[in-house]
């Protein structure tokens, strides 16, 4: 594992089901950011907003967006991530890309759909969690509602280093993400980085962001509200290894099997 691991939190104000214009948008954003990055996080269906729409909305793998990705990627030298709507194999899928410079592509299906809101009735949920590799570093990837379902992020037996959360969570339940993305850290002795929205969508649902960073001891290292930002934060192997080492608790934890 490198010394250091440099992410990137994008924190956009999403124009609604306008692919162009938010491309538009993240390509200034990405200009922008000086300094090392190895992983640069966009938001939870960055290309479109949290919209029920896949059947006008959605993309193949090989579509226009992540080939975007895959360009912005290679240009920056960085890994990109973020959750798009994607058709596969008939379904609809909120998936969250790990797209590297190479050109490599992993991906994440959101787990937990958000009846709420309906999105169960228009997507297909995930079944299988992703421990992404950068330099070392092991990165859990999650979407969103499963920010609620500690059980599925459970860390069983120093399983990853970094959960990141890609989200659209709205203002109203906002005491939530900031309460439950430093319970993530706590629990399960590991770097948090949420990545929220701001602004206003269609459906009249107000984002404040709070794009957050925690460290395993859920120390709050950066947090930001209301307006778009663009932030990168250093996590230190060396802090990971001293809390992991002089509090093992991960090594008490209840024995289970994520199915």
């Amino acid at each position: 594992m490198s010394s250091q691991l440099h992410i990137t939190l994008i924190q956009p104000d999403i124009v609604w089901e306008d692919k162009a214009a938010n491309m538009a948008r993240y390509e200034k954003m990405l200009s922008g950011i000086t300094g090392p990055r190895h992983v640069v996080v966009l938001p939870e269906m960055f290309s479109t907003g949290f919209s029920m729409a896949p059947e006008q909305l959605a993309e193949p793998m090989d579509g226009a967006t992540v080939q975007w990705m895959a360009g912005m990627a290679a240009q920056h030298r960085c890994i990109l991530t973020g959750s798009l709507i994607i058709a596969d194999n008939g379904q609809y899928y909120n998936r969250m890309l790990w797209v590297q410079p190479d050109g490599t592509i992993g991906y994440y299906d959101k787990r937990h759909l958000f009846a709420y809101a309906g999105e169960d009735k228009h997507y297909a949920a995930g079944d299988t969690r992703l421990i992404a590799q950068v330099n070392g570093w092991r990165v859990n990837l999650m979407v969103c509602y499963d920010l609620r379902f500690p059980v599925w992020a459970r860390n069983t037996g120093d399983d990853y280093d970094v959960a990141i959360y890609v989200a659209n969570w709205p203002e109203p339940r906002s005491l939530a993400w900031r309460t439950l993305l430093q319970a993530r850290a706590i629990e399960n002795q590991c770097y948090v980085v949420g990545v929220n929205r701001v602004g206003k969508d269609a459906k009249g649902n107000n984002y404040l962001g709070e794009s957050s960073a925690f460290d395993p001891l859920g120390q709050l290292l950066w947090q930001h509200s209301d307006t778009e930002a663009v932030h990168t934060v250093t996590l230190e192997q060396q802090t990971l290894f001293d809390i992991r080492t002089r509090l093992p608790f991960l090594a008490d934890a209840d024995r289970f099997m994520l199915l």
